[in-house]
């Protein structure tokens, strides 16, 4: 009888096929203004010396960010730091507690892939909860959005502030 394989819940992959140019979806995650278009409500960085960079302008490896999402209360934000990324990644940062995240693209069978691997979760039993199961899900939602907003389709976000998502 074959062993089951125990679940690795320090790290996860989320894989999502989108017919678009790879350039115009990077670009999506790189400014302040095109992540606020289908991931934020807020996304601020600054630059390693600490100057708030404009909402058009290219975020960078050593960058600061502020985050805050639609449906949660103002005070519920995330901060983080952006790193360099890895060979074949287009971004890489700190996710607050909750680990690494790693964006990259990669073709597979003349398709374009968008690749998000979110790594040295803690593995803590409300970590596994929160942090990969919890992450895991909204990375899911939000780059179906991502897909939707680059395809031409709607916005699936819920903007409306009194519809609560906790």
């Amino acid at each position: 009888m074959e062993e089951k394989k125990k679940p690795d819940w320090s790290n996860f992959t989320v894989n999502l096929p989108i017919n678009q140019p790879e350039e115009k979806i990077s670009e999506f995650w790189l400014t302040q203004e095109n992540l606020e278009k289908w991931f934020l409500k807020l996304a601020e960085f600054k630059s390693a010396e600490g100057t708030q960079r404009a909402r058009t302008e290219m975020i960078e490896p050593g960058d600061t960010y502020r985050w805050q999402w639609h449906g949660w209360p103002e005070n519920i934000e995330e901060t983080g730091k952006l790193l360099k990324p890895k060979s074949g990644e287009f971004l890489r940062f700190v996710f607050g507690k909750a680990g690494i995240v790693g964006v990259s693209l990669v073709k597979e069978n003349n398709q374009t892939i968008l690749r998000l691997v979110q790594e040295n979760i803690p593995t803590d039993e409300e970590s596994r909860m929160n942090f990969y199961t919890g992450c895991k899900t909204g990375w899911t939602f939000y780059m179906l959005n991502l897909k939707s907003v680059l395809q031409g389709g709607p916005d699936l976000r819920n903007k409306r502030s009194e519809l609560k998502m906790d």
